[in-house]
């Protein structure tokens, strides 16, 4: 028997006193426990480590990588050696019974959170093995995670209460029911976030990698992580945002994944045109317009399908305004229609226009509508700057100006022009 073994050794062979022998004892009993522990322990290490290797290095699945990456084997062992040290902790404080009623809670309450963090291993690694999976690399596994984790928290210190305490642990569970009112209000987030967590995943609201805009929170990013009780955004000046969970289903956000799983990104921008600069066509600018290749085509067969109209019903034509006419507003539409339909980074498949808008104080907006196959942020932004400059560029060649509002020099030039 291990508990009076060193004791007898040193008392009848050494023929050292009584009370000496006492600690002395005590004092071997633990370091022969903890010599012992330390060898199985480096063994089970060892060992286990290098047969889980093997294995995994011979296995198609990734689970048992992922085993030893999250400690699961360390942990067991640790279990191991301290369910060694609960077993032998009677012989080895034989003569301190006092110490042996603490050590023994202590030891309990280790083997208890080291039994959790072992399951937590577990749940790291079932986590990380379902992330292979492609139909969950997108779901917020990290909240179920969570959850686990707090009730499991929650069990662990009901246990270990009954085990400081001496108490059943069904007298425990009975006070949590009564205490659940006080609970509930604890942990509102974390079950909102929990409830949050379901829904986003069962309606498909938001995954990871999704580009999210939420403007009460500053967020404009990526979504990298989706939690019990947050949402980080990692915004693209590389700031970190981070939304309640629960503010995705309460509040309103904006997703653009479908833009991405689209097959172009929108353009949608106007240019102000001055209304005075609108005016009918005559014949020497409708000559001028024809040497435009893209609208070549389209302004001979519009110039004799109203040269026709206007014969045939004998409109008198020396005031322009009177019957059908071409201006120039309407043409410049139809110029940069056809520039569109020729821009190949523009997607035909997808809806294309240009078109004119309500009158406004600054002039008629001209609204471009279309399409960029280039859905990146850079590569879209870039392409639509090309069209823009192209089409302000073009205004002139139309006897049309841009809407731009005077400038502190406008007004010097004015008043000079004025003295003089």
């Amino acid at each position: 028997m291990l508990g009076r073994f060193f004791y007898n050794f040193y008392k009848d062979t050494l023929s050292i006193p009584d009370e000496i022998a006492i600690y002395l004892n005590v004092f071997s009993n633990f370091i022969f426990i903890a010599v012992l522990g330390f060898i199985i322990f480096k063994t089970l290490r060892h060992f286990g480590s290098r047969l889980i290797h093997k294995i995994a290095s011979k296995t198609k699945t990734q689970f048992d990588d992922i085993l030893i990456k999250n400690l699961v084997f360390l942990n067991i062992s640790r279990i191991i050696v301290l369910v060694l040290i609960y077993t032998f902790l009677h012989d080895i404080l034989i003569d301190f019974p006092w110490i042996y009623k603490y050590a023994k809670i202590l030891c309990s309450l280790l083997i208890v959170f080291m039994s959790i963090w072992f399951i937590r291993s577990i749940l790291l690694s079932i986590k990380d093995f379902l992330r292979t999976f492609t139909s969950f690399k997108d779901k917020p596994l990290e909240s179920y995670t969570q959850i686990f984790m707090v009730l499991l928290w929650m069990i662990g210190l009901l246990i270990s209460f009954s085990i400081i305490t001496d108490k059943s642990l069904v007298r425990f569970f009975t006070a949590l029911g009564a205490f659940s009112a006080v609970l509930l209000l604890i942990f509102k987030d974390t079950i909102l976030g929990f409830v949050a967590s379901i829904q986003i995943s069962v309606n498909d609201t938001v995954r990871l990698n999704d580009w999210i805009t939420m403007s009460k929170y500053g967020a404009d990013g990526n979504v990298t992580e989706i939690n019990l009780t947050s949402v980080i955004v990692k915004n693209f000046d590389n700031t970190v945002t981070s939304i309640p969970t629960y503010s995705l289903i309460s509040d309103s956000f904006k997703n653009w994944r479908a833009m991405s799983a689209s097959g172009g990104r929108r353009m949608k921008r106007a240019i102000f045109i001055k209304i005075n600069s609108i005016h009918f066509l005559n014949d020497e600018e409708i000559n001028n317009l024809k040497k435009i290749s893209l609208i070549t085509e389209y302004i001979i067969e519009r110039d004799i399908e109203i040269d026709k109209y206007n014969q045939a019903n004998n409109i008198d034509k020396t005031l322009l305004i009177n019957g059908r006419n071409l201006t120039n507003f309407g043409v410049f539409r139809i110029y940069i229609d056809e520039y569109l339909k020729t821009h190949p980074k523009i997607n035909k498949e997808l809806l294309f226009m240009t078109r004119q808008l309500e009158p406004t104080i600054h002039g008629i907006p001209l609204e471009v509508y279309a399409f960029s196959s280039e859905k990146e942020w850079s590569i879209y932004e870039r392409i639509m700057a090309d069209i823009f400059d192209h089409i302000l560029a073009s205004v002139p060649f139309f006897n049309l100006e841009v809407f731009e509002a005077p400038s502190g020099k406008d007004f010097l030039t004015l008043k000079k022009n004025h003295i003089e």
